[in-house]
């Protein structure tokens, strides 16, 4: 594995020769560094599915460079498409679209829909622009663990997994993007997965939004409902006053004065910004995960703007208790 400075000469060449003959980078977006190969290539994207141990259900994004490019893998842009893209991109918006046959059905899972987004960290612009495709790409991590926020998440979860993995520093906004999809009479926005772009700055541009309803087909990344969780169980608790093993760990959402009697205390914010604690959280449940603890147990978050993503995740990571009959962690 090489891992390269991302800002440095030479890098992106050395990662975009790699994505040409077929291989798989780690490279760095706004949102979660991301397992990268050619989009148009479907050997290659198989490797992410191998690497990640991927369920071939769960569909991938497609990150391109420019808008123009959305016009050549979908094929039919609704005008709220066009819309949100003049507003969010490049950004953490992902917007699914009908697809063009050009986009392989390994990266969609076999749907007829694809999820494109421009993503707005310089690394990832000048991977995709050098490479001249999209590049196909899921987060950096093994399939269900906590996504990477920085190059040394993907380095310990992969080792030499990857060939290169480039550092393009901690990733801004900390938590994936939101995914949507346009409703068929283009009159509104469909939520498939809350993210780093909150609901309700769709909503100011006088959008409708309404949630996805439940059903059997996963269109979207995120929307299984055992995701983002660490290897130890993960609690979600409304107060620290409640009995805590002390054998535990405590990810709090802001910092308090008086503290849960616990190994390991992680507080999201100092004073409750909701963009600082979500550009914290997934760093925070890795370095939590990674000590020598039984059970992290985790404060409710505010449900609303960013909160309302991070309690999408803390719900789906807390649902290994539950698929595992662990509601109330004993220790055992």
């Amino acid at each position: 594995m090489n891992i390269l400075n991302g800002f440095e000469s030479g890098a992106i060449e050395q990662a975009v020769a790699v994505l040409t003959a077929g291989g798989v980078v780690a490279f760095p977006t706004e949102t979660v560094y991301g397992l990268g190969a050619d989009a148009f290539n479907p050997y290659a994207v198989t490797k992410i599915f191998e690497i990640k141990r991927r369920p071939r259900f769960d569909p991938l994004i497609v990150h391109i460079y420019s808008k123009d490019w959305m016009f050549d893998i979908a094929e039919h842009v609704p005008v709220l498409a066009t819309h949100l893209a003049d507003r969010f991109w490049p950004g953490p918006l992902t917007i699914i679209l009908r697809k063009k046959s050009i986009i392989p059905g390994i990266v969609t899972a076999g749907l007829s829909t694809v999820g494109i987004r421009i993503p707005s960290h310089p690394v990832a612009l000048e991977l995709i622009k050098t490479l001249g495709r999209p590049v196909a790409a899921p987060s950096a991590n093994p399939f269900g663990y906590i996504s990477p926020t920085r190059a040394k998440h993907v380095i310990k979860s992969f080792k030499d997994k990857v060939r290169i993995v480039l550092d393009g520093g901690d990733s801004q906004f900390g938590i994936e993007s939101t995914i949507v999809s346009i409703a068929a009479d283009d009159d509104k926005v469909i939520v498939h997965r809350h993210g780093a772009i909150p609901v309700e700055e769709i909503q100011a541009m006088g959008i409708t939004i309404e949630e996805k309803k439940g059903n059997d087909t996963c269109e979207a990344p995120g929307e299984l409902p055992y995701h983002y969780a660490p290897v130890k169980p993960l609690i979600i608790i409304d107060t620290f006053k409640e009995s805590l093993l002390e054998s535990s760990s405590f990810l709090g959402f802001i910092e308090k004065k008086e503290k849960p009697t616990v190994r390991y205390i992680k507080y999201l914010s100092q004073d409750g910004d909701l963009r600082e604690a979500a550009a914290n959280f997934f760093s925070h449940l890795i370095d939590l995960d990674r000590e020598d603890i039984s059970v992290i147990y985790a404060e409710k978050i505010p449900d609303k703007g960013l909160g309302k993503a991070m309690m999408d995740r803390l719900k789906k990571a807390a649902q290994k208790c539950v698929l595992q009959g662990v509601e109330k962690y004993d220790g055992s």
